[in-house]
């Protein structure tokens, strides 16, 4: 399988060009938020005030990072279960958001704002960490330190490897793997 190479901020010619399974290596800067961070961005948006990142273009990883060694930009850096951020997504990609990288599931309101906003969602491999953090090569936390690994931290990425599991066009990876799967049994 051919990977696709993509660069952040994404456009919507990107977005709309990647289709469920396709094999991506983004290079740009990609944006860790999860489960507080969004929370904060959400409130920041319904009351006017700035993001303390440009949210148009956007990827933002559901990220559980571990600290990093001596010498190392970041330690473990593996996806972590995207449901959780989902009330909160619509509106992150209403104001701009284009990609999301995670693991797990999406509700179908995710999946719907994905398809009106052209917007993506891309699965990380869950307990590969390590190995995901080799493509991590700038890390600084740029909002809410005090949230310690929640914190909002601008990642620079240089090939990071994902899969797309949800399209714009209403692609869904993991059903279709479901289907094909029920077809062979």
């Amino acid at each position: 399988m051919a990977v696709k190479k993509i660069t952040t901020p994404l456009t919507d010619d990107v977005v709309r060009s990647l289709r469920a399974g396709d094999a991506v290596a983004i290079t740009g800067v990609v944006y860790q938020a999860r489960d507080a961070a969004p929370i904060r961005l959400v409130a920041l948006i319904e009351s006017g005030e700035p993001l303390p990142f440009e949210l148009q273009g956007a990827v933002v990883y559901y990220m559980g990072p571990s600290p990093a060694k001596p010498g190392s930009v970041i330690g473990s850096a593996g996806p972590t279960t995207s449901g959780r951020m989902d009330a909160y997504a619509p509106l992150l990609m209403r104001h701009g958001l284009k990609g999301m990288i995670g693991k797990g599931l999406r509700t179908t309101e995710v999946k719907q704002a994905l398809r009106d906003e052209t917007a993506v969602y891309f699965a990380a491999t869950g307990g590969a960490g390590a190995l995901l953090a080799k493509s991590i090569v700038g890390n600084e936390v740029i909002a809410y330190p005090e949230l310690g690994a929640e914190a909002v931290a601008r990642l620079e990425v240089r090939d990071f490897p994902a899969i797309v599991v949800n399209d714009c066009h209403g692609g869904d990876l993991y059903e279709e793997g479901r289907q094909r799967y029920a077809k062979t049994v």
